[in-house]
């Protein structure tokens, strides 16, 4: 009985697939947040960091996420800062909703393949 092997243009493209689907669960994993408090911030350090010498494309989606992580970050503790004057509950407001759809636009795009670089995100890591 001979087992007959897929084209190897089948298996990279299987593959590219594979590397896009975890590439798209690093930004959503952001979104743990909601569930367990901390969990969107370790969550996609600890896939970026375990997964970015396996897939280079990680790496790339990593870096976004955890400058995006670190921007956020410095505006909502400006927010707070800015809480007592009335402007920094809208600023807290922006960063929770831009908190939100930023992920999931992030991981929309990593699924069709592209590294999103996150609006109004300071580039920290290169």
């Amino acid at each position: 009985m001979e087992v007959k092997q897929p084209p190897l243009e089948s298996m990279s493209e299987e593959a590219s697939k594979k590397e896009h689907q975890r590439g798209m669960f690093l930004p959503l994993s952001q979104l743990a947040n909601f569930v367990i408090p901390i969990a969107g911030l370790v969550a996609p350090i600890v896939i970026w960091q375990i997964k970015k010498d396996e897939y280079p494309v990680i790496d790339a989606h990593g870096k976004s996420a955890l400058n995006w992580l670190i921007s956020s970050a410095i505006y909502a503790l400006v927010g707070l800062a800015t809480f007592v004057f009335l402007v920094g509950f809208f600023i807290l407001l922006a960063v929770v909703v831009c908190g939100v759809v930023f992920p999931i636009i992030a991981g929309i795009k990593a699924n069709n393949g592209e590294v999103w670089k996150y609006p109004l995100t300071f580039s920290f890591l290169k």
